[in-house]
């Protein structure tokens, strides 16, 4: 069941799988609208799952549960990711990467390997205060609060002296 995303619970899980380019608007309007079909038939043993998504910076796709009435399964969850590698083949696009960073030079959002981004931080082309996507948060809590962050409060920190 499609919810809107502002209107799930703050403790619904999310999964999020950043782009390594900007999509246009074009692609956006295309990915909602295969989204909300995602959404709306997304199920967990048969029983439908309360989800909306997040498209921020046309550069991320953040899916969320409300798990509070159902709760994701490994079935529900293998189909999440059969989705989104279907958007993968069909946009030309990485979204399962997590080997990659993507991080703000000023208002642009940046993407690069972690070993470009671990030669960055030596070269002091990143510092501390710089503001990284922390894609490990696990709620739409720890999304709001802990996604966008200096790099010093994150686990990007490790690389930058």
């Amino acid at each position: 069941m499609l919810v809107p995303f502002d209107q799930l619970s703050e403790t619904s899980r999310v999964w999020v799988y950043q782009c390594n380019r900007t999509l246009s608007i074009d692609e956006i309007a295309i990915i909602k609208t295969e989204l909300d079909a995602f959404l709306e038939q997304w199920t967990a043993h048969g029983a439908s799952l309360k989800a909306g998504y997040d498209l921020p910076y046309h550069r991320f796709i953040i899916l969320a549960i409300d798990q509070s009435e159902t709760g994701a399964s490994g079935c529900s969850i293998d189909a999440s990711v059969r989705f989104i590698q279907s958007l993968e083949q069909r946009f030309d696009v990485d979204l399962l990467d997590k080997m990659n960073v993507s991080f703000k030079q000023g208002e642009y959002v940046a993407y690069k390997t972690l070993l470009d981004f671990r030669k960055m931080a030596k070269d002091k082309a990143v510092s501390k205060s710089t503001i990284v996507f922390n894609n490990l948060v696990n709620t739409i809590a720890e999304y709001r609060t802990d996604w966008e962050i200096p790099a010093e409060d994150s686990w990007h920190s490790r690389f930058i002296s």
